[in-house]
């Protein structure tokens, strides 16, 4: 009966483990998580009313890459800017930059397409007279020569006046 009982009590042990361990990394009040990508929130002037580019400049930092925008696998979660429509603003299509062949020591045959070090995404835009901000996401999934880290997504403000 005490072999049942143990076995019971070490069943039940390992069942709520677990658990623990996701609330634990779901915990709320935890302190911010790592930035590995930074996006340089720099303000940039067009001419009102004629088609012109914006640049979202992002810095990947040191040690990290980023799956690019058009990765090779599925499995492979892509980095992908999203942009809110704004009054007065009419947005293209976003125009990403290629990425850059990498592989991994354990398997040099197979090559990931990845951002490292900086990028810049281009926007197509055409804007009334004005100050504008363009709220949007950043969402992207870092990895390091050793593992890849639960993907995140950042907040963005593209600033910028139309002269």
């Amino acid at each position: 009966m005490n072999l049942q009982v143990a076995f019971a009590a070490t069943l039940v042990a390992l069942t709520i483990s677990p658990a623990l361990t996701v609330h634990a990394q779901l915990n709320m009040n935890a302190p911010a998580k790592k930035a590995y990508v930074v996006y340089a929130a720099e303000p940039q002037s067009i001419a009102a009313n004629k088609q012109a580019t914006l640049e979202l400049r992002f810095q990947i930092v040191n040690g990290y890459h980023v799956n690019s925008h058009t990765p090779k696998s599925d499995f492979l979660i892509p980095t992908v800017v999203t942009l809110q429509p704004s009054s007065g603003v009419k947005t293209g299509e976003l125009q990403y930059p290629k990425g850059m062949p990498y592989s991994f020591s354990f398997d040099p045959g197979t090559k990931l397409d990845v951002y490292a070090g900086s990028f810049t995404v281009k926007l197509p835009v055409v804007a009334s007279a004005g100050e504008h901000t363009l709220a949007g996401t950043l969402k992207y999934q870092a990895c390091d020569n050793a593992s890849c880290y639960p993907p995140r997504i950042v907040p963005l403000k593209v600033l910028f006046n139309a002269k």
